[in-house]
């Protein structure tokens, strides 16, 4: 439920990639890893795949890369049917999270390796190995080993190997996931920022929300070997269409039965962002355009710049309320612990989860 129209859906240009009724099994039969997925990722769109593990998002990912077969359905690359096709008979490399570089080899050698095998001229490789390493800023690093750099500087060898090659496609799994978590938000803006710049399709699969909701244009929540919802960020987190979805982007909070009718007015299952909420008073009513809930303060956690509410309503349910410390400290926060509190949050901001 939302006062205020949803943003129109962002419709991708046609297809670098496009899945038609895609769907994989293991061990039989008996296993359903992905269940018949149909997807067009645009052309130059960043593009991530996001899910928890098992959720079959990363099994798609390897059947457009072309290193498993579909069960059934159909792999297409720029409008080619490329399902039977071998992996290096496809127009796209894939960046790993372990990276998959060859110690022996300097970072020169790693990232001209491709060019080497499909016999690109000497003087050709060596330009495009240069250009490659100074896209993701490795100037100067061409005769170091992988075991001499860092895990990021490692990372960037990677992403130089692959688009050395200039593929359609970029395919990333879960290419952050060994870096800390510093280093990690500096390479999700130096992958945009190169994505940008190439201005070919990355694909991306994880399991981190900030990372797909950071970096892409569009993201795909995978579930159960489903998509649950297919959107822009700010579509797919603002106006979850399940309550999967509302759980696992980001964290929500759920009202239904009794508590949705006290609460919202009417019967069904909403949603409400805990940013959206602020912390009142008992005497501070609520606003004319604003929904309220009584209760009390069950946990507060300290997260350094904000902290967070767990507040049991007296219609039943709890909601977690965020607020930014911008006056308090830790302890002044502790205090609030098992105090009673008014919530409150614009109408606009309860969205019906659902149909």
């Amino acid at each position: 439920m939302s006062s205020h129209d949803r943003p129109p859906r962002a419709d991708p240009a046609p297809g670098a990639v496009r899945l038609e009724g895609l769907a994989k099994t293991f061990d039989g039969g008996r296993v359903r890893a992905v269940d018949g997925v149909d997807l067009e990722i645009g052309e130059g769109e960043f593009f991530a795949m996001l899910g928890p593990s098992g959720s079959g998002k990363t099994t798609v990912l390897r059947m457009i890369a072309g290193f498993e077969a579909p069960t059934a359905g159909r792999v297409l690359l720029g409008g080619a049917d490329v399902t039977g096709l071998p992996p290096f008979d496809r127009d796209v490399n894939t960046v790993f999270q372990d990276y998959a570089l060859f110690p022996h080899m300097t970072v020169e050698r790693n990232v001209g390796y491709g060019l080497m095998v499909r016999r690109v001229p000497r003087a050709e490789r060596a330009e495009r190995v240069r250009a490659a390493l100074a896209m993701v800023r490795l100037d100067g690093f061409e005769g170091r080993r992988p075991a001499q750099l860092s895990g990021g500087q490692r990372q960037r060898v990677a992403l130089a190997r692959a688009l050395v090659n200039r593929p359609r496609v970029l395919l990333l799994d879960e290419p952050l996931g060994a870096l800390d978590l510093k280093l990690r938000h500096e390479m999700q803006a130096e992958l945009k920022r190169i994505q940008r710049e190439v201005g070919i399709t990355f694909v991306l699969v994880t399991h981190d929300q900030d990372e797909a909701l950071t970096m892409s244009d569009r993201v795909a929540v995978f579930n159960a070997g489903r998509i649950e919802q297919l959107g822009s960020p700010a579509e797919v987190y603002e106006y979850p269409a399940t309550a999967f979805v509302a759980g696992f982007v980001g964290t929500s909070n759920l009202l239904d039965g009794a508590a949705a009718e006290q609460v919202v007015g009417e019967a069904g299952l909403f949603s409400v962002r805990p940013e959206k909420i602020r912390i009142a008073h008992p005497d501070d009513p609520a606003g004319p355009d604003e929904l309220s809930a009584t209760g009390r303060v069950a946990e507060v956690v300290y997260a350094g710049g904000h902290t967070r509410f767990l507040v049991d309503l007296e219609a039943g349910g709890r909601l977690t309320a965020v607020r930014q410390n911008l006056d308090e400290g830790s302890a002044d926060v502790l205090r609030h612990r098992g105090t009673d509190v008014v919530l409150a949050w614009q109408r606009k901001h309860t969205v019906r989860v659902g149909s």
